[in-house]
């Protein structure tokens, strides 16, 4: 049983919807051919919600078409709202398609709260205790924490920090084809980062 509730769809896509964030478009993702109750009931609430932002383009996707998209074009999407379930599947799909899970920061809005964390779920795990995971997603998404919070110079240092260290590419951890340890890359990024500021 999949449930779905008016009032929480309608607060996940007006939290996206809104021009606050600068964004152009967003597209509903949902399976309301087969969940035609829960889907259903999102989606409506996503064309609904859609229709207090005519600044932004409203586009649909059903879920298996957007993961197919994701691999062969995924740059016509800006903003994807979609259900819990689907959001975990596409952010790894997404991960996986621009380096891995290591690389993937994400922020997720709520009507009171704001969330900071790695974009993809449950990775991983096999390497707990051994210190080889990715720092970057982390960090990034404290650079999101802190540009949520105003704090917008410290955030973008830090994004321009990290970039550094991935372009210069001489100190990647194991899932960017390197042998750098997490402290390593920790470290090179604190360095980029006082160079910086």
């Amino acid at each position: 049983i999949s449930l779905s509730t008016r009032g929480a769809s309608e607060a996940v896509v007006s939290t996206q919807s809104t021009g606050e964030h600068n964004r152009k478009k967003v597209t509903c993702i949902h399976k309301a051919n087969i969940m035609k109750l829960s889907d259903g009931l999102f989606k409506a609430c996503c064309k609904e919600v859609s229709e207090d932002y005519p600044m932004i383009t409203y586009e649909e996707q059903i879920v298996d078409n957007t993961c197919q998209q994701l691999v062969i074009n995924p740059q016509q999407f800006d903003v994807m709202v979609m259900p819990n379930l689907y959001g975990n599947l596409v952010s790894n799909l997404a991960a996986g398609l621009v380096g891995g899970a290591g690389v993937v920061p994400s922020k997720s809005y709520g009507e009171n709260i704001a969330v900071f964390e790695p974009g993809a779920r449950h990775t991983w795990m096999e390497m707990k205790g051994m210190y080889v995971a990715n720092p970057a997603a982390m960090v990034l998404s404290s650079a999101f924490m802190l540009k949520h919070l105003q704090l917008n110079e410290a955030g973008d240092l830090l994004i321009k920090a990290v970039n550094n260290v991935l372009n210069k590419r001489s100190c990647m951890t194991i899932d960017l084809g390197g042998q750098a340890s997490t402290l390593d890359m920790t470290k090179a990024i604190l360095m980029e980062l006082d160079a910086l500021a």
